[in-house]
């Protein structure tokens, strides 16, 4: 992980609810914050909202999963008194800058926007698109400037949804009188995008190729066993491949002993190592990753209670913030401001 600065910044990340977060979102995101919460002031927003931009015919779906979303946060050691989560829709100032943003932006600048293209032929909207997805890099910049964050954690798909936010950023300050808005930086993970379990694509929920934290050891060993490796290792003693194959590709991401894995893969080379042994070691290392988050977890979900008092004291904090923001935006705009 590369901070830019030594000095303490603020920082913005999150997730839509609309699942359950998995390794994935843990190797990409989650243990780092919960590293950058120790140097830094960072909020993390539940983008309910954006959620039902693909959802909007499903609410239900982002609504059952506002809590789930919490639990893995402070499952896997995101403190809530040095991180403050709050709710996306319960901060109005995030969709009154979106309104005034959408009117300095092109509806043919945001469809050139490589991750909404792909996003949009991965989903087959074609021409039914909804207008909400497609101008959600633009809540995006919404969110991050209402923070003021100039560090913000993306894996490398979302690179482009950060140039965006900064060409915002400079129309909109040349439009107040001094500047306001600050620029951000992207603040990359050391693994970006982790493979699914099938090896076809990023591990996504959508795609069912995911491991939840809140997995089974049974989910867990039945995700590595059907794993894809090298296809021309018959036997034992057969020289392996190691790029490529998805049991060292997540032994890289999440064990600990960067040694033992580089042996392995020497002795996998050169012929002697098969599959079920580096299996069982990537089986052991993830049950012994998961077990205690999803113990955690499920301790939490059992006092709903507490995790609506978590949320609800973060999204007040943040919505002084946010607020405070949106009326700097308009009243440089030389809008009344009537709260």
């Amino acid at each position: 992980m590369n901070i830019p600065t030594p000095e303490r910044q603020t920082i913005l990340t999150g997730d839509r609810p609309t699942g359950a977060l998995h390794l994935g979102h843990y190797v990409g995101s989650l243990r780092q914050r919960v590293t950058l919460q120790e140097q830094h002031r960072q909020f993390i927003l539940v983008a309910d909202l954006q959620g039902l931009t693909d959802n909007g015919s499903n609410p239900q779906k982002v609504a059952d999963n506002i809590l789930e979303v919490l639990a893995d946060y402070l499952s896997v050691g995101i403190d809530p008194f040095k991180t403050t989560i709050c709710l996306q829709s319960s901060l109005p100032a995030l969709a009154e800058l979106t309104m005034l943003y959408m009117n300095i932006v092109t509806v043919s600048r945001v469809q050139r926007n490589p991750t909404v293209k792909n996003e949009i032929a991965q989903k087959g909207f074609a021409s039914s698109i909804p207008a909400g997805f497609l101008v959600y890099p633009i809540s995006q910049a919404a969110d991050i400037t209402a923070f003021k964050a100039g560090l913000v954690p993306v894996g490398d798909d979302q690179l482009p949804m950060i140039e965006q936010t900064n060409e915002i950023v400079h129309k909109m300050n040349g439009l107040l009188p001094a500047p306001t808005l600050v620029p951000c930086k992207a603040l990359l993970s050391e693994v970006s995008r982790l493979p699914g379990v099938d090896g076809n694509a990023k591990m996504s929920k959508s795609l069912g190729n995911a491991v939840a934290l809140s997995a089974s050891p049974d989910a867990i060993a039945q995700a590595v066993s059907a794993m894809y490796t090298d296809p021309s290792h018959l036997r034992v003693s057969d020289p392996g491949k190691v790029e490529g194959n998805m049991v060292f590709i997540y032994l890289d991401a999440f064990h600990d002993d960067a040694e033992y894995v580089a042996e392995l893969k020497t002795r996998y080379r050169q012929g002697g190592l098969g599959d079920r042994q580096c299996k069982n070691v990537l089986n052991d290392r993830l049950q012994t990753l998961l077990a205690p988050i999803r113990e955690r977890r499920a301790e939490l979900m059992q006092d709903k209670g507490y995790l609506m008092s978590v949320l609800r004291a973060g999204t007040e904090k943040a919505r002084e913030q946010t607020q405070q923001t949106l009326v700097e935006v308009k009243r440089g705009l030389g809008l009344p401001v009537f709260y």
